[in-house]
């Protein structure tokens, strides 16, 4: 059990299939993925684990752990993962540190296929055996070019974001009542406000995408009713972030607010337009349906308390 010794053995680091495959070379190249990031399994030189974290070029530590495999062939492939996962973290991550968050893509069926479900329950339960538990299930959505997005109804007038304590006054808003999971775990720790200012600075404003993208919804006498965060991550054209003010819900509006935030990306002649939300936030969920957006994926998200 190592870390590849470098972009040389990308090869043997991707004998095992996943969907993030064809970004490693990339990742790579620009500083988010690092060699002693990414480790191997080895069994006679043929590789039965690997296990992989990702970061942002100008950090230090990794932000996430997103590629953790086993050769399904293997009938020891649960505890080669949790030897791995103990060395590598041991290796990789700082001593007496909570682990960055574990994301995995999984098919949309996942429950209901049974080899889909059995290479998911496997590195789960690798993961939990390193000290992981299930924090959120979320879906990925797309929108694809030619798919109708509907004119503005002209119940909402659309303005782009005035400065960041006006964005950051309606993200406080939002998180009331909030059905997100991220966000509600953030408030069992931080206030609203701060819970805002750390999703705006980790987040949203590192984005390099132009910032007028970003539209506040008002009625058409100027009162704000929502906003959306159109802007493009270092993969995809993305909804980052969407809100309705908590004394505006239940009107309607989430569809509008929404449309217009597609309408803008598409705009740019983007060739998709990625999102997800929670399986457990259904109103978001059907509003993504609604706007023509198909659930193409799951996330699966684990963490370490």
């Amino acid at each position: 059990m190592r870390p590849i010794t470098g972009r040389e053995e990308l090869d043997l680091f991707s004998r095992l299939p996943y969907t993030l495959n064809e970004e490693l070379a990339d990742d790579l190249d620009t500083g988010r993925r690092r060699p002693p990031w990414m480790w191997v399994a080895l069994r006679g030189g043929r590789l039965v684990a690997r296990a992989a974290w990702w970061g942002r070029p100008d950090e230090e530590t990794p932000s996430f752990l997103d590629v953790f495999d086993v050769d399904d062939a293997e009938p020891d492939r649960v505890d080669i993962g949790v030897r791995l996962l103990r060395t590598a973290m041991s290796e990789t991550l700082r001593p007496g540190t909570t682990p960055p968050v574990y994301v995995r893509f999984i098919p949309p069926d996942w429950h209901e296929d049974e080899m889909s479900r059995g290479v998911v329950e496997d590195r789960m339960t690798a993961l939990e055996k390193v000290g992981a538990r299930l924090f959120v299930e979320r879906l990925r959505l797309e929108w694809r070019p030619g798919t109708p997005v509907p004119e503005p109804d002209g119940r909402l007038e659309f303005r782009p974001v005035r400065d960041t304590e006006e964005i950051l006054d309606l993200m406080t808003l939002t998180m009331d009542g909030t059905l997100d999971a991220h966000s509600r775990d953030d408030l069992t720790r931080f206030s609203a406000r701060e819970a805002a200012v750390r999703h705006h600075d980790d987040e949203l404003a590192r984005y390099t995408s132009p910032r007028d993208w970003w539209r506040i919804a008002t009625l058409p006498g100027g009162e704000p009713v929502g906003f959306v965060i159109a802007a493009r991550n270092d993969y995809n054209p993305i909804i980052a972030y969407i809100g309705v003010l908590p004394a505006h819900r239940g009107n309607g509006y989430i569809d509008g607010i929404l449309a217009e935030g597609t309408r803008v990306l598409a705009g740019q002649d983007v060739p998709r337009i990625r999102a997800a939300t929670d399986v457990g936030n259904v109103p978001m969920a059907k509003a993504f349906q609604r706007a023509g957006y198909a659930n193409y994926e799951r996330q699966i998200t684990m963490t370490w308390s």
